[in-house]
């Protein structure tokens, strides 16, 4: 009928992955391994079909503590992760081999310092 509503649950896997080491794959094609808890926890992989990717530590299904992200198009963050966000000492790699260091508070990082590499 017109005024039901849609049960809108977050996607979880069908079967239980608590406390095992497996890789499992999500039905928009992220893969992922290691869980605790029924939660993407501890050290692990995320990729996501654009080939971006997360490899560090997870906590509660989140980016949380040391990690490195890498863009699609191969730039790459390698620092600290807090809730998702990057948070906290790190260094950004541009596609160019570039890098920038310095402390990131999520999309600003403010005060970067570009460091040069001298043959």
């Amino acid at each position: 009928m017109g005024g039901e509503k849609k049960d809108k649950k977050k996607e979880k896997p069908e079967v239980s992955l608590d406390n095992s080491t497996c890789v499992y794959i999500f039905p928009n094609g992220d893969r992922y391994g290691s869980w605790k808890n029924d939660c993407m926890n501890g050290k692990g992989k995320l990729t996501h079909p654009s080939n971006a990717s997360y490899e560090g530590e997870f906590v509660n299904n989140q980016f949380h503590g040391f990690g490195k992200y890498t863009w699609s198009n191969g730039s790459y963050y390698e620092g600290n992760f807090v809730e998702n966000r990057l948070e906290g000492e790190g260094e950004y790699h541009d596609t160019e081999g570039q890098i920038w260091t310095g402390t990131f508070h999520y999309k600003a990082a403010p005060g970067l310092k570009f460091k040069l590499q001298l043959n």
